[in-house]
């Protein structure tokens, strides 16, 4: 067997043989790759690229053999597989720590829908319940200012910063000198002829009526009217609000809303059917909307898009004669 030496004891010639030999398994596997795949072909009379290394001998006056085929078969397998299992395990790691990462997202993201689904369900069954027993206030005049801006937003006012669009309580900053001279009006007292009830049987709808739809705490609790606007069954514009993301999703599907759809407003004494004439999308600033009308009418108003809410879906609807 070959002595081993320092580097100082061999010639270029013996240095170059001895990187041969380390390098020749790796090569003969990698060539034995190649020709499997049809990359490399034996030509007659051609001798391999990287043939048998004959013997030589080195500085020490040893000989330094040729490794054996077999040997160098065997070493080649033993690398390559060596370096094949190593990739595979490490390919499998990551492949469980992806799923593992996703399945994580898919379960919260389904918890979040399901809690959001229970609390919305959870208040449209109050809504309803409290719907059959409600008695509502009087409305009284419509203050000389009257508001600049469409009620909604779907994110509670926080305190000490402006609210942000989309936010309840947004004024356009054009709009502010008006809406700081406004006053809302005091919440009327009850009287039986006002509306207490809504239902919507085509979105499945049915809830109470609070007053004073520009109040968060009432207008989180369902439909919420506007103080000034007309009762149910009387000459003018009735205007109602509600939200379509939060708090029961009591307005969610005004927009499946079409023409001769029928609304049914309740008041202590008799219910009145409306009849959907026209639905328009508008700014939050277009508050011609709940204007005034010569017949008697209701207007619902809520946030759009679903969850984006920068704009204002508006239905209009007739008393049925």
């Amino acid at each position: 067997m070959a002595r081993r030496g320092t580097p100082g004891e061999y010639d270029s010639d013996e240095l170059e043989l001895l990187l041969r030999l380390r390098k020749y398994p790796l090569r003969a596997e990698r060539r034995r790759r190649l020709q499997a795949l049809g990359r490399v072909v034996d030509v007659p009379g051609l001798s391999p690229p990287h043939g048998s290394i004959q013997p030589t001998r080195l500085a020490s006056g040893q000989l330094a053999p040729p490794l054996p085929p077999a040997k160098v078969a065997s070493a080649g397998d033993q690398t390559a597989g060596r370096q094949v299992t190593g990739r595979a395990m490490a390919g499998w790691a990551w492949l469980l720590l992806e799923v593992a990462v996703v399945g994580l997202v898919i379960f919260a993201a389904i918890s979040l829908w399901r809690t959001d689904r229970e609390l919305n369900r959870t208040l449209t069954q109050v809504q309803r319940v409290e719907s059959a027993d409600l008695a509502l206030p009087t409305p009284l005049a419509t203050p000389v200012i009257d508001v600049v801006v469409l009620p909604g937003g779907h994110r509670y006012p926080h305190s000490g910063e402006a609210p942000q669009p989309g936010e309840a309580g947004y004024i356009p900053a054009h709009l502010l000198p008006a809406i700081n001279n406004y006053e809302s009006p005091p919440v009327p007292t009850p009287a039986p002829e006002h509306a207490r009830r809504i239902q919507i049987e085509a979105l499945g709808v049915d809830s109470a009526v609070y007053q004073d739809m520009y109040d968060w705490e009432v207008l989180k609790r369902g439909v919420a009217q506007h103080i000034g606007s007309a009762a149910p069954g009387q000459k003018g514009n009735m205007v109602l609000a509600g939200h379509n993301d939060v708090y029961g999703e009591v307005f969610r599907d005004l927009d499946q809303l079409a023409p001769g759809d029928e609304i049914v407003i309740s008041s202590q004494r008799r219910a009145h059917v409306y009849v959907v004439r026209e639905t328009v999308i508008v700014d939050p600033a277009e508050v011609w909307v709940m204007a005034p009308t010569e017949h008697a009418s209701v207007t619902l108003i809520s946030c759009y898009p679903y969850r984006v809410n920068t704009k204002r879906i508006v239905v209009f609807a007739d008393l049925a004669s």
